[in-house]
């Protein structure tokens, strides 16, 4: 296995430098994932490409999902400053690209360039916190990442829908140009120089089968419903990538250096809060991505507005980030924050199940930001406690494994909330005339139906989107009961970093939480 040399610790200064770099990355390859769903329409209709428009968003979230395992292994082989840098560069070359396409099948091919460099820069943000700061300090600036990453996801679709309509859909991908260069400059200087791990041969074979495992997976959900899920491509993808899923374990085991280390299985730490990062990115994406449409389609408000209704979700997350990362520097604290935050946003996810049509925006906000809380409470928590709980040498591919699991969590929860609203609209409004334009599937046409009728689709919508959270909170209930039996990671020494000399744990666990 190889081991992380030492790296040079940046001085107070340098490590705001570096943190104000490493920000700056994460909101860009975060904005990514989300700044093209208002912009799509434009660009279908520019690129002449309605039929296979669903790709521009798939690819980069296939791409970004299928790369982060490799890219926080490499880090861990041969130092996380040039692979980040790299990544970055990748990132906005392809960005470049995205903005400069001519066709579909460019523009796809782009985001495909552009999701392998924002893979890489997400994970490799997170490891070298580890690299920067002691355990006891990663817990805060990890939330201050996480706000990032949680405001950016309510921002994207309202800088897409800003560019689109006052300059052009190609700004969305060229705005990345200006801040990444500034982001690469800064994080050139003030990132600490790591020496290479010991040499090792990559492993090949088995990056190759988790990237495939990825493809399938993101392939699952994001075409599924389009597709059928009973259709033969859904169930030949499934059957393919629970095969792969079969022998991944085997492969890791048999290669030098493996990209996922197979102690890494064996460890309950590890295990349990991948799986808490895969349940809670589920519920988060399914509100941060359905209630903006719930707001513009049932109370009749633009996508600008909805942002500004949502504004108490972002503050309640924002807040409980920063709160979670200080109260993160008491490791044995760690557990504790994290079921205060499954039980709030399970508490969240159950108020979002009784809003309706008629529910007034007074009672929205307060639902919102209890939701907002419990969202912002989670995701940092597990990150910290997975990368206290393993050895400095496989710092990067942990962070890979958490990163990883909520990626596919993320698009797992768009799709499972898109089919159960689709099917519950559509379901309560299998009745009503289709005549003046009014399509069942395309619940944006609701405006087209008379008083009456349109009233009725209304609350077909609102009592559908309520129903799906209601669907949704029982992945935070698996959450939740998986955190009771997560056990406390070993603490390091205080001015232990990932790259630090003193030994650092390994991955087997230790004493429960009290």
């Amino acid at each position: 296995m190889s081991k992380q040399g030492k790296s040079s610790s940046p001085g107070k200064g340098g490590v705001a430098a570096a943190m104000s770099a490493l920000v700056l990355a994460v909101l860009l390859a975060a904005l990514d994932q989300t700044i093209v769903s208002t912009a799509l329409p434009r660009i279908a209709q520019d690129l002449n490409g309605f039929d296979d428009i669903a790709w521009v968003s798939a690819a980069y979230l296939l791409a970004s999902t299928a790369v982060t395992p490799l890219w926080g292994k490499l880090g861990d082989m041969f130092g996380r400053k040039r692979l980040y840098l790299a990544s970055t560069s990748i990132f906005l070359a392809a960005s470049v690209a995205c903005g400069l396409a001519q066709n579909l099948p460019e523009l796809i091919g782009a985001r495909v360039l552009q999701g392998v460099g924002g893979g890489g820069m997400i994970v490799l943000t997170f490891a070298l916190v580890g690299d920067i700061v002691a355990p006891s300090e990663r817990g805060r600036y990890q939330g201050m990442f996480g706000s990032v990453y949680g405001v950016a996801s309510i921002v994207g679709p309202l800088l897409g829908g800003v560019f689109t309509d006052q300059l052009s859909w190609r700004w969305a991908f060229l705005v990345n140009l200006p801040v990444g260069i500034v982001a690469l400059a800064i994080a050139a200087r003030a990132l600490p120089a790591a020496t290479r791990g010991a040499r090792a041969r990559i492993d090949y074979l088995g990056s190759l089968t988790l990237a495939s495992i990825a493809t399938g997976l993101v392939l699952i959900t994001s075409f599924g419903e389009r597709w059928g899920w009973g259709s033969p491509a859904i169930v030949g993808l499934v059957a393919v990538t629970v095969a792969l899923a079969a022998v991944l374990v085997p492969v890791e085991r048999r290669a030098a250096a493996p990209v996922l280390p197979p102690a890494m299985f064996a460890s309950r730490t590890v295990v349990f809060s991948s799986l808490i990062g895969f349940f809670a990115n589920a519920a988060m994406f399914a509100v941060l991505v359905y209630l903006p449409t719930y707001l513009q389609i049932v109370h009749g408000i633009s996508a600008t507005l909805s942002g500004i209704h949502m504004l108490p979700l972002v503050a309640g997350l924002v807040v409980s980030q920063s709160l979670a990362g200080r109260w993160a520097a008491h490791v044995e604290r760690l557990r504790a924050i994290l079921l205060a935050g499954l039980l709030a946003n399970l508490a969240g996810l159950l108020l979002l199940g009784t809003i309706g049509a008629a529910t007034n925006t007074l009672v929205l906000s307060g639902y919102f930001l209890i939701t907002g809380v419990g969202i912002g409470m989670v995701p940092m928590v597990v990150l910290t406690t997975v990368q206290n709980s393993v050895p400095a040498a496989d710092l990067g591919a942990a962070s890979a494994v958490v990163t990883f699991a909520r990626s596919i969590g993320a698009a797992f929860g768009v799709a499972v909330f898109g089919t159960l609203l689709n099917t519950g609209f559509a379901d309560r409004t299998r009745g009503l005339p289709t005549g003046g334009g009014f399509d069942v599937a395309r619940p944006d046409t609701i405006g087209r139906l008379p008083g009456a009728l349109r009233d009725t689709a209304l609350d077909a919508f609102a009592h559908a989107t309520a129903m799906g959270y209601l669907w949704i909170a029982p992945t935070l209930a698996v959450g939740t009961l998986l955190a009771l039996f997560l056990k406390k990671p070993g603490r390091k020494a205080e001015g232990e970093g990932a790259g630090a000399a003193t030994p650092a744990p390994t991955t087997k666990d230790v004493v429960p939480a009290a």
